[in-house]
């Protein structure tokens, strides 16, 4: 009779143990089951990355400061003294006297060759007779004169004949000059080719003299610069034989432009130096354009597309791209006349590897 009574009941608990559960608890369940999934799913990418596109760009990054920005012209251009003349004789002639040497030091006006010149030298001497007997007859009819004795006619005419034969005399002695070589400048000997018994003609046989004292730098420059380029502007002047660099001024410009060449000429003097001399070659800097407070930034830092330029700054380790209108460039930097201010972390490398908004670490430079 127990048996009977029990197994109803058995019955009756297993009925009701194939319900189905309560959904609410079920969702209750599920949704603690996905926060535990979550938990550990943050845990792990905190730990070994997300390896998606979030990962940080290594780029180098720069201070953008404010400071002088000069643009140059570099031409090529070469030395040379501001004295640099070859005398040569006036009048054809067998040379019969040499008085310098090459490497000596000479004056203004001093006589270096003599040439032959003996039949004006008898020219002269009787042409020196002639005045001399001219002065003696003017002095006596001078003397007459004064004590009213001939004629004012005869006075006249002796007077004449010596002024006449003074003339005559003083032009056979500028003619006897022809028959020399002289200096025209203070200066050194620097090549002379002439010999003893040799026969010299105006402008081809001469002295080359040079005073190396007082140098200067002579170069053509484009005549897309003329604008730009005069006297004035300041220059860096690098002559790479002497391992000589100095910084001086353009002491002329020429102002007409040369037909064939389109270019003009420049000079720049000089300050006195044993390290130069004539006929080296110098590399020259002119500054053509100069502000004193700009930013200039690294022309690779800058980059181009259709719509402009423009450049990646660091704005809390994130890209932050910025349009930047670009002026002159010269020797790797570029002037930036509006986009960018001082202070800011430019993007010098990596700027190609990177996008709007990417996020960025910024490597230590190496000491």
């Amino acid at each position: 009779m127990k048996k009977l009574i029990y197994i109803p009941a058995f019955l009756l608990l297993a009925a009701c143990s194939s319900k189905p559960k309560d959904k609410k608890a079920e969702l209750a369940d599920l949704q603690k089951q996905q926060q535990d999934i979550n938990a550990k799913i943050t845990k792990l990418q905190s730990e070994v990355g997300t390896g998606d596109s979030t990962k940080a760009v290594e780029v180098s990054v720069a201070e953008v400061k404010s400071g002088a920005f000069t643009n140059y012209v570099q031409i090529q251009g070469k030395i040379d003294a501001q004295n640099n003349v070859t005398a040569y004789p006036q009048s054809a002639g067998t040379i019969t006297n040499i008085y310098v040497k090459p490497g000596q030091h000479v004056n203004k006006g001093q006589v270096l060759v003599q040439l032959d010149n003996s039949v004006l030298q008898q020219n002269i001497a009787q042409s020196q007779a002639q005045v001399e007997l001219n002065q003696q007859l003017y002095s006596r009819q001078k003397n007459l004169w004064d004590q009213k004795i001939g004629t004012e006619v005869q006075f006249l005419q002796a007077q004449t004949n010596l002024r006449a034969s003074k003339k005559a005399l003083s032009g056979l002695r500028q003619q006897a000059n022809l028959y020399r070589i002289v200096s025209p400048i203070y200066g050194t000997i620097d090549q002379m080719d002439l010999k003893l018994g040799q026969v010299t003609q105006p402008g081809t046989n001469g002295i080359r003299i040079v005073n190396a004292d007082i140098l200067k730098v002579k170069a053509d420059v484009p005549e897309s610069y003329a604008g730009s380029v005069g006297t004035g502007n300041e220059v860096l002047i690098l002559v790479p034989d002497a391992k000589d660099s100095l910084k001086t001024k353009v002491t002329f410009a020429a102002k007409a432009i040369d037909p064939t060449s389109r270019s003009f000429a420049v000079e720049i003097k000089l300050p006195a130096r044993k390290t130069l001399r004539p006929n080296m070659t110098a590399i020259i800097k002119i500054a053509d354009y100069s502000k004193a407070n700009t930013i200039s930034i690294p022309v690779k830092a800058v980059q181009r597309s259709e719509n402009g330029d423009y450049v990646y700054v660091n704005e809390n380790g994130i890209a932050k791209r910025k349009t930047v209108k670009v002026g002159v460039t010269y020797s790797g930097q570029s002037e930036i006349l509006a986009g960018l201010k001082a202070g800011e972390q430019l993007v010098t490398e990596g700027a190609a590897d990177i996008e709007d908004g990417d996020k960025i670490k910024v490597l230590q430079p190496a000491n």
